[in-house]
Order: C-alpha cells, then structure tokens, then sequence
C-alpha cells in the first residue's frame, strides 16, 4: 500500500484551511497513494478558546469532515483525518480533539479521542493547557483495513509507551501520530520518541504534522515543528518531511512487520515482577 502523508501549515480559519487540504489530498491521490493522512487539528489551530467556540462545529456539522469524506469517497481512497477540532454537548464546553478514519465509501471506520493531553511548562513564556480547552478521551481504538490494522493516537500520546503497547499486542500493524508538535519539545524528542515507538512494537509509525508558524485572526500564532515522519517497524526513518508544507510518500508492507517481530519478539516476552 502506497500511503501519503500530508504537512500543513494551517490557520485558526478551518474555510480558509480547507481547499489547500483538498488540494494536497487530491494531489495524493492522483499519484497512486490509497492512504492518506492528515495531522493533528486539520481544520484549525488556535490558541484562543473562544475563537474557537465561534468557529468549530459539533461532527455532525463539520464541513471539513463532510469535504474530506465526499472526497475520500470519490478518490476510493483511505483516509485517516489526524484529527479535528470539534464541539462537544459537554457542560462545561470543552473541545473533542478526533481522529477519524475514514473508509474508501466516504464512511467513518473508526473515532479516536486524543487520551493524553499536553498540559506542560516548555518554559516561563511558554506555557500550554490542553485540557483546559479540549477533553480527554478514555478509549484506545483499533481498526481493521484491507491493508493492515492500524492503531490511532495523536500528538503527546507519543510520550505514553504503554498506549502503544496496548495496541500492537492486540494486533497493531501501523501506529498513526498525527501531531501539531511543539517546536522547541520537536527538535529534542520527536525522532527518538517516534523511532523509539516502531522499535519496541515492531509496527509502522506514520507521523503526520502541522508545520511553521500557523496565521491567527484571534489570539498569538503558533509555531509547529514539521518533520513529518514515517518510521519502519525496524526501526529506520523511511521519510522526514523537513519543514515546508508539502507531501511525503511512503510503502507499507506486512512482509517488513512480520520479519521485524520475528526477528525481536518481543511482543511476545512481557512478564510480572513484584514491586517497587
């Protein structure tokens, strides 16, 4: 299977967002790619909550999701949507933070709520809260495809082994981590966390991101780090993306995860020990 991972540089304006991630998709598609993945808050990112209280939709509602399936549904092909920003019914108003796959008949497969949220101190002036806008979700998710199956996660999920864990044992091929990485945590972290998570599962790790500085109409803009990536169940990088907005292509293979896990079974090998 010939996957395709999009890098955006997208705006706190999901309208404004939305053809040049039609444009990419298409683009991938017409160059033989049957998955596709987007990063993390393909249709927005901001900092600022009541910004996006005024611009995001329930799922329901959302044009970029009904786009991205119509589109998916014409190209018969794979699409996994990194994730969007999304309102919730929750009383105290908090986002959704979902990843959708989405099925080559335009249908959602599988709804992932980023479990881990990125509430850190990167230093004095900089500083992020995610839960104090978006909320957590409670449930690991696996789905089947014709090609492999394939685990979700998003972003800061990367830091929690054992997530990935869960998901190979119960027969994860290929690990998606579509992120909107800090910039200053990406240059130190993301190629060791990322290559560190295909190694230990003997999976594929397709790491799609958002990239530069994102445009704000409200609120300060922020910075992503890029490098998309796409990571062998060996362990070797099979594509970085840099930092210009633009697509990366890659092969998946069975054949290289079932050889990875033979050759370090490691899956195999987990045991109980007392304390500390």
């Amino acid at each position: 299977m010939k996957a395709a991972l999009l890098q955006l540089s997208v705006t706190d304006d999901p309208a404004e967002n939305l053809p040049v991630t039609l444009s990419m998709l298409r683009e991938a598609a017409a160059n033989s790619a049957g998955f596709i993945l987007t990063p993390e808050v393909t249709n927005c990112l901001s900092s600022d909550r009541a910004h996006q209280a005024a611009v995001l939709r329930h799922e329901e509602d959302d044009p970029t999701l009904a786009a991205l399936r119509a589109e998916a549904a014409e190209r018969r092909i794979w699409l996994l949507i990194g994730s969007l920003a999304l309102l919730t019914g929750d009383a105290d108003g908090r986002f959704a933070n979902r990843s959708l796959l989405i099925g080559p008949d335009g249908g959602i497969v599988a709804r992932y709520d980023k479990i881990h949220m990125f509430d850190v101190n990167v230093s004095e002036a900089e500083q992020y809260r995610e839960s104090a806008g978006y909320r957590p979700g409670t449930r690991a998710v696996l789905a089947q495809t014709p090609f492999a199956r394939v685990g979700l996660s998003i972003c800061y999920d990367v830091r929690f082994p054992r997530l990935y864990r869960r998901l190979a044992q119960v027969g994860a091929e290929v690990l998606t981590v579509p992120a909107a990485f800090n910039d200053t945590t990406g240059a130190a972290h993301w190629h060791s966390l990322l290559r560190a998570r295909a190694i230990e599962n003997g999976a594929y790790v397709l790491a799609p991101a958002q990239t530069g500085i994102h445009a704000a109409h409200n609120g300060r803009p922020r910075r992503t780090y890029g490098h998309s990536l796409a990571v062998s169940p060996w362990g070797e990088v099979l594509l970085d993306a840099g930092t210009e907005a633009g697509i990366g292509y890659v092969d998946l293979s069975r054949a290289e995860v079932e050889k990875a896990r033979a050759r370090v079974p490691s899956l195999t090998h987990d045991r109980d020990y007392e304390g500390p």
